[in-house]
């Protein structure tokens, strides 16, 4: 269990000495550090994602590489909606919500999909429809 918790940890410490840039997997890519709050344990955690910037909003995907089930961060976010984010050097509050409307869902998940082939493979692993999550700034 301790392996995704020790990934993530050094992801956020080469992102925090970097102003959000990472290597590996990761290089190149739009990286965000959202905070989030367990919603059962009350214990505050930080997930590295990918995200989507578009039209000066961000989108964030609960694929969780295509698991059958939503990772606990979406939980977290549904929730406690009010929460941190960290982009690059800068720090700020957002407001978490889910796309509901399907046609929007998909033509988001398709902009990241086509930037970024691996979520594409991810929606082909699973049979839930992946989340799609909007975090406006408070």
């Amino acid at each position: 269990m301790s392996e995704p918790v020790d990934f993530n940890g050094g992801v956020i410490k080469e992102f925090r000495e970097n102003e959000g840039k990472v290597g590996g997997m990761f290089e190149g890519a739009p990286m965000i550090l959202v905070h989030h709050v367990g919603a059962k344990s009350g214990t505050e955690r930080i997930a590295p994602l990918m995200y989507l910037p578009e039209d000066g909003k961000i989108y964030i995907f609960a694929s969780k590489g295509g698991a059958p089930e939503n990772p606990a961060w979406f939980h977290n976010l549904q929730a406690h909606p009010k929460t941190t984010v960290e982009v690059g050097p800068e720090t700020f509050e957002v407001t978490a919500k889910v796309i509901e409307d399907r046609t929007e869902r998909d033509a988001i998940y398709t902009k990241q999909a086509t930037a970024y082939p691996q979520f594409a493979e991810y929606e082909t692993k699973t049979t839930r429809v992946i989340p799609v999550v909007e975090l406006s700034r408070a």
